[in-house]
């Protein structure tokens, strides 16, 4: 492998050539910095031993600097030539640590892959994982007691516990992968039979309405009323609304641009003159960009709104309604449009949606089939009978 003498400056300078991509150093055999298609740089090793060839990551290059990299590699290499394997005794040690260093290591995965759910994915398992589990190795844990967990969680919420399962499976698949687990230990999350899921079908009925109007009203807090408005009018996401920004809004476009989706590429939500009115009249919280910011006396930075399930479930109460999430405005939203006659294209560009599928979905609930053809069977039968001025 061709080699050249590394120093600060040139490392700096390299930019990702694709592929496996290792500038290897000519003072110390075996020395590289690999570099990433992200731009980040890295220390390797490269020895081999047992016959097998061995890469061996020293530290990120910022964190490492060049002397210590040659260092840490000139004494890994003696310890080559005693016998030693350093990556496999780094997997051995990994292999002590426990399921709560797991879940550091997967939220760290998931942040460093982009993956928009990390927040809800650490708070859900943090709420469900026991501390004697988590304080136990990886390699001790057993699928009965998963297996048990997944029931308890089912008891109180069963499509919590299908997420909080299939997240376990991930980690325990990737722990094999980071040397946490033998890889041909079995895993302890497989194998397990999840709970039955059906479509939520849920959204706010017609006569509902003017209650949830007077419910909202009624909230004490301006952001909050502003906040649940929106979602009624607009069909957006509770994420997309509470990350919201001042800049975001296009006044003349009428839009709000959401930089960050879960497509991961830039879409917008279509803002009515009813929507545009709302946000018109918030007053902007000084140092604070988020159009719902959040109360922020504690934190070091503004916050966007935080801490809505309550005063929903406040709402919901004073209202008399039951079983209704925030999540189902935006079913509502889909449900209306579709009952008045809107191109399910059309609604699918509104909610932003990445199938059709989501569209056909939300588009059935504003539907009563079976009512649909009694009602004209009813006028048949009221024709035929002579008694169509009664059914009048």
């Amino acid at each position: 492998m061709a080699s050249e003498k590394l120093t600060k400056e040139r490392i700096v300078s390299f930019t990702y050539r694709g592929g496996w991509d290792v500038r290897w150093d000519s003072r110390v055999t075996g020395l590289g910095v690999r570099i990433f298609p992200s731009g980040k740089k890295s220390f390797v090793y490269s020895y081999r031993a047992g016959g097998r060839k061995r890469l061996l990551t020293l530290g990120a290059f910022g964190t490492l600097t060049l002397d210590k990299a040659r260092e840490h590699a000139t004494k890994e290499a003696a310890g080559v030539l005693d016998g030693r394997d350093p990556v496999e005794e780094r997997r051995q040690a990994r292999r002590g640590e426990t399921l709560d260093d797991l879940l550091s290591h997967y939220i760290d995965h998931m942040k460093a892959h982009g993956r928009k759910s990390w927040e809800p994915t650490e708070r859900r398992l943090k709420r469900h994982l026991p501390r004697h589990l988590l304080n136990r190795k990886v390699s001790e844990v057993t699928r009965p007691e998963i297996a048990n967990l997944h029931l308890e969680i089912g008891k109180r919420a069963p499509i919590d516990a299908n997420r909080t399962l299939e997240n376990l499976r991930a980690m325990f698949n990737l722990a094999k992968t980071w040397g946490m687990l033998d890889e041909m230990a079995p895993n302890p999350a497989e194998r397990i039979t999840r709970y039955k899921e059906t479509a939520r079908k849920r959204f706010v009925q017609p006569h509902e309405l003017p209650n949830l109007a007077r419910a909202i009203d009624q909230d004490s807090n301006l952001y909050r009323r502003a906040f649940f408005w929106l979602l009624l009018l607009t069909g957006a996401r509770r994420g997309e609304l509470q990350n919201a920004k001042w800049d975001h809004i296009g006044w003349d476009s009428g839009r709000l641009v959401l930089p960050e989706t879960k497509a991961g590429e830039e879409q917008f939500i279509p803002l009515s003159q009813a929507a545009l009115g709302i946000l018109q009249a918030l007053p902007r919280l000084e140092g604070n960009p988020y159009v719902f910011p959040g109360d922020g006396r504690r934190a070091k930075e503004p916050q966007p709104i935080k801490n809505l399930s309550a005063p929903w479930a406040e709402i919901c109460k004073r209202a008399k309604l039951k079983d209704l999430r925030i999540h189902d405005l935006r079913r509502t939203v889909g449900s209306y449009m579709s009952q008045n006659g809107v191109d399910l294209n059309v609604i699918k560009e509104g909610l932003r949606h990445s199938s059709i599928s989501t569209t056909l979905t939300y588009a059935r609930l504003g539907e009563d089939p079976a009512r649909a053809a009694m009602e004209e069977h009813g006028q048949r039968i009221f024709s035929l009978t002579g008694r169509v001025r009664e059914l009048r």
